[in-house]
């Protein structure tokens, strides 16, 4: 008995629990499909209208109404709404016989307070309005923050940016204000660091604490990938910390983020690349560059089509692709990567779609009509619907 036991344990510890499902939308012959990581089709070319997996389900439209598909294209929920959007935070809005509401994830209806204006669930919370403010509510159906400030943008890392009267500040998704609305313009949270400007006075924030930096007249938000972030002094480019710090002075006529360790700037008339030190570590002499990917592969164009190099500055990819990469990564919370966290890259092709691998292997070796990025079907999205 003992030896069974250990048995069941030693597989219950080493066996996976769940393994994430990534698919991709594709267009075939105008109707859609979804794809997997390996390029194979998990769900065949034959939806007119639909979108991406957002959880579980996807919408999708059967030529009259919209509903809901699994990830093996079954209807889930079965078509019936004249307005769908995707699924979040377990709950979606939906639109029937001119009436919106929200659903779950068995189609029951999900009793909310009355609101102005409907907005779908993000990360937990959505925003109502009445008398043209807006507040939060969860998804039990609690008022988290009655409806008080006349602008509250979209939540990043569990904090927004909100507007009272002309100012702005950040607020939690408690309802809670995290930075008081006292500045003229405040960046979008960030835990690597947060900006704000008061009257001509740019700077950052810490701890509730406004620290100017002298000459500067453009900072840019904070990215999940450094530390580090690009500003602006007498015209020209350099990055800071999050306590305001010039990190790398400002010497370049242009900059991006930074991603794996190095950065996009631009220099008498060309592109290269720096680490966080500020050496030059890929030379000036590309047309235009992208933020790396966290593979370390950066998009780079020579003449006119784009290619993907190493962090030392070797092609790793041909140039082949004609369209930019900052239209073709993935994008998350703002950023621009020509490779997903899957190790995938969205490229175009003679008019046609596919995705490559850090090899620039094509996957399924097929080029579609379009093509969406991957999600993850175990996920919510991130993109907040309304109506």
């Amino acid at each position: 008995m003992k030896r069974i036991l250990l048995l069941i344990g030693t597989i219950f510890l080493t066996t996976p629990l769940f393994q994430a499902q990534e698919l991709a939308l594709v267009v075939v012959k105008k109707r859609i499909g979804y794809i997997d990581t390996s390029g194979n089709f998990v769900i065949e070319p034959q939806f007119r209208k639909a979108r991406e997996f957002s959880g579980k389900y996807a919408v999708a439209n059967d030529g009259k109404n919209w509903g809901y598909i699994n990830t093996k294209g079954e209807w889930a929920i079965e078509p019936q709404f004249q307005r769908a959007n995707p699924f979040n935070s377990g709950l979606a809005l939906v639109q029937k016989d001119r009436r919106w509401y929200y659903i779950d994830g068995e189609n029951n209806e999900v009793k909310m307070p009355e609101t102005d204006k409907y907005f779908s669930f993000n990360d937990g919370v959505a925003f109502i309005r009445r008398d043209n403010k807006i507040g939060l509510i969860n998804t039990s159906g609690k008022v988290v923050l009655e409806p008080t400030y006349e602008t509250i943008r979209n939540f990043h890392h569990g904090y927004a940016k909100f507007k009272d009267g002309d100012k702005w500040g950040l607020i939690a998704k408690s309802g809670k204000i995290a930075v008081p609305a006292e500045y003229d313009e405040v960046g979008t949270y960030s835990p690597n660091g947060n900006w704000a400007k008061r009257g001509e006075e740019w700077g950052v924030l810490n701890n509730g604490k406004f620290t100017t930096i002298a000459g500067v007249d453009r900072i840019y938000d904070f990215r999940s990938g450094s530390s580090l972030t690009y500003a602006r002094k007498d015209g020209k480019m350099g990055f800071i910390n999050a306590k305001g710090t010039w990190v790398i002075a400002p010497e370049y006529e242009k900059a991006r983020a930074f991603n794996a360790g190095v950065a996009p700037v631009f220099k008498d008339g060309k592109w290269g690349y720096i680490d966080e030190q500020g050496k030059v570590v890929v030379d000036f002499k590309y047309r235009d560059a992208e933020v790396a990917g966290d593979n370390g592969l950066a998009p780079v164009k020579e003449s006119k089509l784009w290619g993907f190099i190493d962090k030392t500055g070797t092609l790793v990819i041909p140039y082949e692709y004609d369209i930019s990469i900052r239209m073709m990564g993935f994008i998350e919370s703002g950023e621009d990567k020509g490779f997903q966290k899957n190790g995938l890259a969205k490229v175009r092709n003679k008019k046609k779609w596919g995705f490559i691998n850090s090899k620039g292997e094509l996957i399924g070796n097929t080029w579609f009509d379009h093509v969406e990025n991957f999600t993850d079907a175990s996920k919510d999205r991130v993109k907040v619907f309304y109506e």
